[in-house]
């Protein structure tokens, strides 16, 4: 494990832009992308907002066929992607060598549901079966593969919320181990009304855009986006004179075995990833400068991730280590969340700079937790950690240094 992993490029789409200079730039603001759900229909539901994208990003040219199969997530994943490939700076026959993994929960539902919507008006016979062609788990990462014409390892993840953070993770394993000099890693999900009405029915959601970690929380926010990152082997990626954005540490991943939907009450399967993290990396928890947490905004996650961090880094530590959650602005990416929050990581570490947490006025009377809240904070930091944690006790830390 002697490989260091270099991050050489990032793609990022979300509801506060289509790529990662509108979404830092507004992230840095203090600008919420979480509105008024425009989709599809959400009367009834609890919650009638989320981080919807107003405007798709451009794709490169296309031939129509490749157009008409892209679902809405394959086509945030590969924006996302061409992002990252463009700032590494790879040429095409360098990208060849290059793998893709990549994660999504709800990849290919959103057209799925109008399938079956087109089946109950207009009957079997009239509707389009090819829109089920988009509904695998394995179409962003083939789509990605297949446009960017990428021959290495290809590999795609469904674990719940952790599934681009795992598939960074495994990507990763991936370089070290000697199997490829480059993997195109991260991930990304649509909105979809399955999984709005089903988080609806749980009771999960908040009506306005969420707040992570404030004492009045009452649910998150869903959204939909994609972050990619494009990793290498150090060496590699130096000698073909590329500047690294940041290094990836190494990974932590868990399960807590516990529940289908809630996590662990105390937060033993988060601890253990972010212990698992620090320990692969040869690190110390006062060694982290950083957190950008999971930080979904309901009342459960957010009180198990305390307690997490509270036995991982210590209550004296806790107090005075920058808590950020990138959800309060852009939603729940769901699959996708882990890939931009990295990507988000790693943007912080490149310009010394933690976007705010929106709606935080105040923590639990029991947690003394910094959130970075109200406006950016310059911060002096050299390595900071990713959480995502997924529904059926999935748990993932990423973690990364600013690069030299």
């Amino acid at each position: 494990m002697t490989r260091r992993v270099a991050v050489t490029g990032v793609g990022i789409a979300c509801a506060l832009g289509g790529n990662q200079q509108q979404v830092w730039g507004r992230a840095l603001e203090g600008q919420g992308g979480i509105g008024r759900l425009r989709l599809f229909d959400s009367s009834g539901c609890l919650s009638e907002v989320a981080g919807e994208m107003a405007t798709l990003p451009p794709l490169p040219p296309l031939p129509s066929a490749e157009r008409r199969r892209m679902s809405r997530t394959d086509h945030l994943c590969l924006a996302s992607a061409v992002e990252a490939v463009g700032q590494a700076r790879l040429a095409a026959e360098e990208l060849a060598d290059f793998g893709v993994s990549l994660g999504t929960s709800t990849g290919g539902m959103l057209e799925s549901e109008a399938y079956c919507r087109e089946t109950v008006e207009k009957g079997h016979a009239a509707a389009r079966a090819s829109r089920l062609l988009r509904l695998p788990s394995s179409s962003p990462a083939d789509a990605v593969a297949r446009l960017l014409k990428t021959r290495g390892p290809r590999l795609s993840n469904m674990t719940a919320c952790a599934s681009s953070a795992l598939s960074i993770g495994f990507a990763a394993d991936l370089i070290r181990d000697g199997e490829t000099r480059g993997m195109i890693a991260g991930g990304g999900d649509a909105l979809c009304a399955m999984t709005y009405a089903g988080f609806n029915s749980l009771r999960l959601v908040d009506p306005r855009p969420c707040r992570p970690f404030d004492a009045a929380r009452q649910g998150l926010s869903l959204g939909e986006g994609a972050g990619i990152l494009v990793l290498e082997d150090w060496d590699h990626a130096l000698a073909r004179r590329a500047r690294p954005l940041a290094e990836l540490l190494d990974y932590g991943a868990s399960c807590d075995a516990q529940h289908m939907t809630a996590p662990h009450p105390e937060g033993r399967g988060a601890a253990a990833a972010m212990r698992e993290a620090l320990a692969r990396a040869g690190l110390h928890s006062g060694q982290v400068g950083h957190v950008n947490t999971h930080g979904t905004g309901t009342p459960l996650n957010d009180a198990t991730e305390i307690r997490a961090i509270l036995s991982v880094f210590g209550e004296e530590m806790a107090a005075h280590l920058p808590l950020t959650a990138s959800k309060s602005m852009i939603g729940h990416l769901l699959g996708g969340s882990g890939g931009a929050e990295a990507v988000l990581l790693v943007l912080s570490l490149r310009h010394q700079t933690l976007p705010p947490t929106l709606g935080w006025r105040q923590s639990d009377p029991d947690a003394r937790l910094d959130i970075v809240a109200g406006r950016s904070r310059p911060a002096s930091f050299d390595i900071g950690l990713s959480n995502s944690f997924g529904f059926g006790g999935t748990n993932c830390s990423l973690l990364f240094r600013k690069a030299p």
